[in-house]
């Protein structure tokens, strides 16, 4: 999908023009929401106006009132990183349907989206709902999906709604029972059931994570699909990210394993006639350059190949985890990634001059993966931004973070003042989302020209 003519003239928090399965209205009606005590770190003095008008305002992070601790969203990194993401799906001809669980921000969805994704992936029904609340339509879950409840909103959707494209994983014969189930007690009004879509996941090893665990097993759940008239086989997908010892070689014979299945159920008919094409599916953000490798291996089937990537965490990168997995580090040549994220909180204690502690703790700062990593000093008195150097972070609180600011060394410790603001980096993006509800975006100026609002 080519790019819109202007990206300048789409703010990374809006909608671009050319994603019209968005609903646009329920976009723009985020910027209706009350700004109140619901939203951490936003203005006190912006309380009872509304979100639209506080981004529309363009305050300074740092002088316009936010409170500390406060997370901030750079919209130049997430630019270039939709950019990077665009290039590389459309440079190795893969289709693209981010990981939303990573955000959960319907405002983000739609950039993706602009920027030329399929759709989107989520992982649970609840998320699947926000998809369809706004307009999403093309949504894939890479879950088996069992609970009756979802399964029968679900059935509805599909009857309603023709433009819906519904994918998801199945594992288990039972599973598949349990789906045909639901479904044949779905009630859809006068609307023409649909069978539902599903791929076959293949484990991606003994002891993984989920997925039928044999090429023999996957064979058993393809039978169990086609002996119900509720859902329908259009391919087969798999994770890589749970290869046992996961490196490049173990992942990429995984992933043959995976096309290789996809062609044996193809060669033995498993696959309808009226599947128009067989969905290959795999990604996440670790080992996409293995993706893209062998997915480019794919024989000519009985019909195309819709080769769909599922990586998510691009989109706000990180300082950790992702930092150090991205594929761009194997293959600097075919991009970079830009860390988005900065959580800001102020210095409330100097009880010595080698500790520091800051007003932001478990609840505001990811650290399920790592610790966070100071990263740069305001300085209270006159504004200026230095790096923080002999600063480190060693522990965090529920509302505080520890700071040792000796450099470990002894030394007299480094120049920090009660009232300083000291940025944090993180580590894994899905964490550092979830732990917030309003986000600012902001320009390198400092600028906020957005607030990105979540839905955990």
């Amino acid at each position: 999908m080519p790019r819109p003519a202007d990206h300048a003239a789409d703010a990374p928090g809006t909608p671009a023009a050319r994603t019209p399965d968005l609903a646009t209205d329920r976009l723009a009606a985020l910027a209706d929401d009350l700004v109140d005590h619901r939203w951490k770190g936003l203005p006190p003095d912006a309380a009872g106006s509304r979100v639209g008008a506080l981004a529309g305002a363009r305050r300074d992070l740092f002088t316009g009132g936010f409170t500390t601790p406060v997370l901030a969203l750079s919209a130049e990194a997430v630019e270039h990183n939709l950019r990077q993401l665009e290039d590389y799906t459309e440079r190795h001809g893969l289709a693209f349907a981010p990981h939303g669980k990573t955000s959960m921000a319907p405002q983000l969805f739609a950039r993706q989206l602009a920027y030329g994704a399929w759709g989107i992936t989520v992982a649970v029904p609840h998320q699947v709902r926000v998809c369809r609340e706004f307009g999403v339509r093309r949504v894939f879950l890479a879950n088996e999906l069992v609970d009756a409840a979802a399964l029968r909103w679900l059935a509805g959707e599909l009857a309603a709604d023709p433009d819906f494209r519904f994918v998801c994983y199945v594992d288990s014969v039972r599973g598949v029972a349990l789906m045909d189930e639901a479904l044949r007690g779905a009630e859809t009004g006068p609307a023409t059931p649909r069978r539902l879509d599903v791929v076959v996941e293949l484990a991606a090893g003994e002891g993984a994570r989920t997925g039928a665990r044999t090429e023999a097993d996957c064979a058993a759940v393809a039978d169990a699909v086609a002996a119900t008239d509720t859902l329908r086989l259009v391919g087969v997908a798999g994770y890589e990210g749970e290869v046992p010892q996961a490196d490049g070689d173990r992942v990429r014979a995984w992933l043959r394993r995976l096309t290789a299945l996809t062609a044996e159920l193809d060669a033995a008919g498993r696959f309808g006639a009226d599947v128009d094409e067989i969905v290959l599916s795999a990604g996440g953000s670790a080992w996409f350059d293995a993706v893209a490798d062998v997915f480019a291996e794919v024989p000519e089937l009985s019909r195309p190949v819709l080769k769909l990537l599922r990586s998510g965490a691009y989109v706000s990168h990180d300082d950790g985890h992702y930092e150090e997995l991205t594929p761009f580090n194997r293959v600097p040549d075919e991009g970079a990634l830009l860390s988005a994220f900065t959580l800001w909180a102020q210095v409330v204690s100097r009880p010595s001059p080698g500790q520091a502690f800051l007003n932001a703790g478990k609840r505001d700062a990811a650290h399920d993966l790592h610790l966070p990593r100071a990263h740069a000093v305001r300085s209270a008195r006159d504004g200026t931004v230095r790096p923080a150097d002999g600063i480190t972070v060693t522990g965090l609180s529920d509302q505080h973070t520890w700071l040792r600011t000796d450099g470990g060394d002894g030394g007299t410790g480094a120049e920090l003042e009660v009232g300083d603001w000291v940025g944090l980096r993180m580590s894994h993006p899905c964490t550092i989302f979830d732990k917030w509800q309003l986000i600012p975006l902001v320009e390198p100026d400092g600028t906020v020209t957005d607030l990105i609002r979540t839905f955990f």
